[in-house]
């Protein structure tokens, strides 16, 4: 007998699974596709917050999730011996003017407020060297809440996880007991196909991987890039957001404008040698959004989908409390993730 199926072997799909056989659930994941097959296979991973002001539940509830992902990702790799490569190493961004830098002070005190003296967003001047960018005032922003992961890893660390404790991840299989759907940005086309309007879309985003060590150094944020060191010699540089394309996972020019960009802002990559290139597509629901709760369309079942381009952060947290409600029938979800508010 399966307690939950889980439908979807993604960041949400294996976070609410690990969340629900932790606490004892008999669990079965179905993904035809495999494990980490789309979007979640990605290899950028930067964990980063919101700016501290103009305050909500979703950045609450955002930072939340980062607090606890260092002690969630530890016991992930505990059960199923598989490091996630997740490590809390900050983040710097470059402050481009006076009004930019204005601002910066201003959100240090936000921070100082509202993240509970548990990480610092700051300000400080440029610390010389080839990994810090450039930037025309000399200053930096350096946050220590951000953190990094290699997103596929983490779902096979999951995955090992789960599978650790007795469950079962499928090609394929009857669903049995509570069920999840967590199937990314096919399932928001699903949905929005059985309504009157959009419910959500996939966004395509492509990436590249160099070979650089720079794993003991903050990851950065400039000129609109994401540039994460990872812990196995290399640097994930992405994004671009693409809402029409015409294949999912292939790379393109843009992928040539991104390295670009990354060699040009950061000395240290300017000669790192090119690994591979990757492409995706991100779920994005109509209010940006993660979508938790009950299914709008699926009576009696569950929705975990929307994740976007913060699912691997939201995952520690949303993976709880959809096991709350799933399993208990608690509802602690934000009132904005309800799906029911894309609709």
């Amino acid at each position: 007998m399966v307690d939950v199926t889980v439908f979807g072997a993604g960041a949400f799909g294996l976070s609410v699974a690990w969340c629900c056989v932790r606490r004892g659930a008999s669990v079965r994941v179905i993904d035809p596709a495999g494990v980490a097959a789309g979007s979640s296979g990605g290899i950028v991973g930067a964990l980063a917050p919101h700016v501290p002001e103009q305050w909500n539940e979703k950045k609450a509830f955002q930072l939340e999730s980062l607090l606890m992902a260092e002690d969630f990702w530890a016991e992930v790799e505990a059960a199923g011996g598989l490091s996630p490569g997740y490590a809390r190493t900050g983040r710097w961004q470059p402050v481009a003017d006076a009004d930019a830098l204005s601002r910066a002070h201003d959100r240090a005190g936000g921070a100082a407020q509202l993240w509970q003296g548990r990480a610092k967003w700051e300000v400080m001047e440029h610390p010389g060297g080839d990994w810090a960018p450039e930037t025309p005032t000399g200053y930096l922003i350096h946050d220590t809440l951000t953190a990094r992961l290699h997103p596929r890893r983490a779902c096979e660390a999951l995955a090992a996880a789960i599978e650790a404790k007795g469950a079962e991840i499928a090609s394929s299989g009857d669903a049995e007991g509570r069920v999840v759907w967590a199937t990314g940005w096919r399932g928001l086309e699903e949905m929005t196909a059985r309504h009157n309007r959009l419910v959500g879309t996939g966004v395509k985003g492509q990436a590249v991987l160099l070979a650089h060590d720079a794993s003991a150094l903050p990851q950065l944020f400039v000129d609109g890039l994401h540039i994460v060191p990872h812990d196995d010699g290399t640097v994930a540089v992405g994004s671009t957001t693409e809402r029409d394309f015409d294949s999912p996972d292939e790379t393109d020019a843009q992928c040539d404008d991104l390295l670009a960009r990354a060699r040009a802002a950061v000395p240290a990559l300017a000669e790192a040698r090119e690994i591979r290139r990757w492409a995706g597509v991100r779920p994005r629901s109509r209010t940006r959004a993660p979508m938790l709760g009950q299914h709008p369309f699926r009576a009696g079942e569950f929705l975990a989908n929307g994740g976007f381009k913060i699912g691997f952060g939201m995952a520690p947290l949303a993976g709880e409390v959809m096991a709350d409600l799933v399993l208990d029938g608690r509802n602690q979800i934000p009132q904005s993730f309800d799906p029911r508010a894309s609709l």
